[in-house]
């Protein structure tokens, strides 16, 4: 499954599973083009890193997902999109009547309006190649509902509608549209929070991966970000030229339940 050749823009993937995808993009031959809102000389090693070890093109550029005018100058900036992976996302966790207001926003703006922006920005350069692929990460929770998340909740089921729509206005054009929608992934984040849940219950670390944060997944085995990423990359082959408009789901089971 070759993307050789095609330029890959990734939101949010300085770590976890944009900089997994963006790895494996580049693997595959992408050239890429690395995100997030910082700036830092680490942003910019990274890339180099990534350029060194699989040969690909790859570059940092700063964009925050919160500002759309800084969403449409990302794409701008890489001056070429074939593949958009929209991935950038933050989390909040209380009850709707004491959800702070800025933290409802700003989850809105960053999970669901920057990929309306940036996928705005990027299908005119798709038109242009003749050719390309958006993948939006969404999440098992752009499925199902779970207490105490309603802005996340929110956010993801309006990309999974998003991604219908942008499937549904490109359907006779060789570009297509999908959402990813993961079930929980074992990113650095996550693994922190392992111990902090055990000492929370006074149950091992083993119970709490399997009785608490897995609690919901009936495989009881964390997704990992090399899974999300092979996924990503056979959306992007030819092989899913067919595909689009859809969800795939990969959450252990979780949303057939």
């Amino acid at each position: 499954m070759s993307v050789k050749g095609k330029t890959a823009v990734i939101t949010g993937s300085n770590s976890g599973i944009g900089l997994g995808i963006a790895e494996e993009l580049a693997r595959a031959g992408a050239n890429v083009v690395l995100n997030s809102f910082t700036d830092s000389d680490e942003d910019h090693a990274l890339a180099r890193r990534i350029a060194e070890e699989t040969g690909s093109q790859v570059r940092y550029i700063k964009a925050d997902m919160s500002k759309p005018d800084e969403c449409r100058a990302l794409i701008e900036q890489a001056g070429t999109c074939d593949i958009l992976i929209n991935n950038a996302g933050i989390q909040h966790v209380a009850p709707i009547d004491e959800f702070p207001q800025d933290k409802w926003d700003a989850i809105i703006a960053i999970n669901m309006n920057s990929a309306f922006h940036t996928t705005a920005a990027a299908l005119p350069l798709m038109r242009k190649a003749g050719w390309g692929r958006i993948v939006n990460i969404a999440s098992a929770h752009g499925l199902r509902a779970s207490p105490y998340k309603a802005a996340y909740v929110t956010a993801k089921h309006g990309v999974v509608g998003m991604t219908k729509t942008v499937g549904l206005e490109t359907a006779k054009e060789p570009i297509t549209c999908n959402a990813v929608c993961p079930g929980y992934v074992l990113t650095p984040l996550v693994e922190a929070q392992i111990p902090d849940t055990a000492k929370q219950y006074g149950i091992s670390e083993d119970a709490a991966i399997e009785e608490v944060i897995l609690a919901k997944q009936p495989s009881k085995e964390f997704v990992t970000v090399e899974q999300l990423a092979g996924t990503v990359l056979y959306l992007c082959s030819d092989a899913a030229a067919q595909v689009t408009g859809t969800t795939i789901s990969v959450d252990g089971g979780w949303s057939a339940q």
